[in-house]
């Protein structure tokens, strides 16, 4: 089974490198920005006819929230164009399409864990264009798994927790919002999951949604990073209001994931444990 992987050197393409091994059934290609432009038609497409995937991952995303605010062009390439090319191509060739996407296409405005099927009303352009992104896909593509996940963090690339840990050793106190609530998603879990799809065969294409399980509040996650890691911080929790950002964010974004452990399976850990196992 022949796998392309799209931004293959970013935090879920180290990841899924990473478990690569223990997968030989699946032969991986790995494709970092600098090996394929997913916004350039013409590289996709012969990237598509030279490795001849029956699945492509795409992890290729811009995920830069507060700056896609004013850089929309940017944010549209990669998030909507790119995917549409993938899209585009995968149809052409009979591969299976297997996109990321993020618990930002709600608004948060729920206060119960968002199903697939509820409505998207994204709340910035980072949003929109991964929304967006969606839509394309499948108006261009017949066979597709979009998975939407939360909170992805590891030690690989920038994130969360590695941002956490760089500012606890250059200062002695830190705040962070409490009152935004989702679940962190080490990337590994997210690796498996991705991989779990693929060997399961399964045409029952879609949306799926996938996270750890459990909820946390950014400053429950803070708190978490710091206590794992023995880090000793004072650490404040402050409201939203409290610390401004040129994007919004989702009060409330913690995804249902019944249907991806039906369809696929599939036994997901909880934060706290993968948090523990993958410091």
């Amino acid at each position: 089974m022949v796998v392309l992987v799209t931004g293959g050197n970013g935090q879920l393409g180290q990841a899924l490198q990473f478990i690569a091994e223990k997968h030989p059934v699946l032969q991986f290609h790995f494709l970092g920005s600098k090996d394929l432009d997913i916004t350039a038609k013409d590289q996709v497409a012969e990237a598509f006819a030279n490795i001849k995937p029956d699945y492509c991952i795409n992890a290729a995303a811009y995920t830069a929230v507060d700056k896609a605010e004013t850089e929309p062009e940017s944010a549209r390439a990669i998030n909507v164009e790119g995917v549409l090319n993938l899209a585009q191509a995968s149809q052409k060739t009979g591969t299976v399409l297997v996109h990321i996407s993020t618990d930002f296409v709600f608004d948060g405005s729920k206060n119960s864990p968002y199903l697939e099927t509820d409505a998207t009303n994204p709340q910035g352009i980072y949003a929109l264009t991964k929304r967006d992104g969606e839509l394309a896909l499948q108006q261009a593509c017949d066979r597709y798994f979009i998975i939407r996940t939360s909170w992805v963090y590891s030690n690989f690339g920038g994130n969360f927790m590695k941002t956490m840990l760089r500012v606890a050793s250059e200062r002695d106190a830190l705040s962070v919002v409490n009152d935004q609530i989702g679940s962190p998603t080490h990337a590994i879990d997210l690796a498996k999951a991705i991989v779990a799809v693929i060997e399961s065969g399964s045409k029952n294409y879609g949306i799926y949604h996938f996270s750890n399980e459990g909820v946390a509040s950014w400053y429950d996650f803070a708190k978490a990073i710091f206590r794992v890691n023995g880090v000793i911080i004072q650490l404040n929790p402050i409201p939203t209001s409290a610390y401004p950002t040129p994007a919004k964010r989702p009060a409330y974004s913690v995804l249902d994931k019944s249907k991806f452990k039906t369809e696929f399976k599939f036994t997901i850990p909880a934060w706290e444990d993968s948090l523990k196992t993958y410091k």
